[in-house]
């Protein structure tokens, strides 16, 4: 099913009735997006994950040289 919707002049983007139902969206909820290429995955993440999500990814940007990934590669 291909649902629609326009990009406001603020590049704002509301989520059609089809796609909230779809993902079990509410108001407050928080939207993940996943980009691969030109192809964008959205979906409504639990609000433990987006925590968990940011203070991992702080404490991982550390460990993001080519010398820790041939540390840990075989791990």
């Amino acid at each position: 099913m291909l649902v629609r919707s326009r990009l406001s002049s603020q590049s704002q983007v509301t989520l059609p009735k089809q796609v909230r139902e779809a993902i079990g969206a509410a108001p407050g909820d928080v939207i993940g997006y996943e980009i691969r290429g030109n192809v964008v995955t959205i979906r409504r993440l639990q609000p433990f994950d987006a925590v968990y999500h940011a203070s991992v990814s702080e404490n991982l940007e550390e460990w993001a040289t080519v010398e820790d990934d041939a540390a840990f590669r075989d791990l």
